[in-house]
């Protein structure tokens, strides 16, 4: 999901008020982490736990899955668009406590975000990509960052039985018995791969061109996996084909299984499965 950076004078306009705020130890979770000193990567999960600030619930459900604890968003779930988020100084004084701050390589803004607070947390860039194997690998690599290596692993354990099963669920509702063909936008490729199906072509994440209208017309799919969070409207018009909204961000519990949830449902409903 293609986004622009936030500017700076925003948060520069904050450091004032970061100040007084982190000064007067407000928050309270934080002071606590801070008296018994910051987390070291790799280091055991025990007393001291890593501080989390994440961007988005994206990142937040990945540093979740990984074992982090102590998770801190900056852009709330409701806000579509981050750019369009006014950050307050509470925000930059977490990330001036925090030991992590995730963020996303479209999301530029972050580590102005730890510029403008002063922070000498560690800047950790996320592939934000639900494809099984990617989230994985990103949960492994947050686990050993945040020394909860255990956690993470079992996280994993979990998220693989609910994939498989899943996964078998959106097969049985295939039309006929057989793999619909699927147009998806470029970050909703992971959800035709969800559900079995057979994949045409991408598009986006810029509006369609004429000329990819007509290529991705004619090849006659028989869905389209739009992107919720960044739509451009009705993809293949006079196509024939059933679009599909796929919502890629969690909710504010940062639980990254509904994701996969409601992807399954609204494929099987698309395919005509109660």
């Amino acid at each position: 999901m293609a986004r622009t950076g936030v500017p700076i004078s925003s948060f520069l306009a904050l450091s004032a008020a970061v100040l007084l705020t982190a000064g007067c130890g407000s928050d309270t979770g934080a002071a606590d982490v801070a008296a018994d000193g910051p987390a070291k990567a790799g280091a055991p999960a025990g007393k001291n736990k890593p501080v989390v600030v994440v961007t988005t619930t994206w990142e937040g459900a990945f540093a979740k899955a990984a074992g982090a604890e102590d998770v801190k968003v900056i852009v709330p779930q409701s806000v579509h668009h981050a750019p369009d988020y006014d950050p307050k100084p509470s925000d930059l004084a977490a990330v001036a406590k925090a030991d992590f701050v995730l963020y996303a390589p479209f999301e530029p803004y972050a580590a102005k975000i730890k510029e403008a607070a002063g922070s000498k947390a560690k800047l950790v860039e996320v592939n934000l990509d639900n494809d099984p194997d990617k989230v994985r690998a990103e949960v492994d690599k947050l686990g050993a960052l945040f020394g909860t290596a255990d956690a993470a692993a079992q996280w994993k354990t979990g998220f693989g039985t609910e994939y498989a099963k899943l996964n078998k669920d959106v097969q049985a509702a295939w039309p006929g018995g057989k793999s619909p063909s699927v147009v998806t936008q470029v970050f909703t490729a992971w959800a035709a791969k969800l559900s079995g199906a057979t994949p045409l072509g991408t598009f986006g994440p810029e509006a369609v061109t004429p000329a990819q209208l007509a290529e991705l017309s004619a090849k006659k799919p028989a869905l389209v996996l739009d992107n919720a969070h960044m739509s451009t409207g009705t993809v293949l018009p006079d196509s024939g084909a059933k679009q599909v909204k796929i919502v890629n961000y969690p909710g504010e519990d940062l639980d990254l299984l509904p994701v996969y949830r409601n992807a399954a449902a609204e494929l099987k409903k698309a395919m005509g499965a109660s």
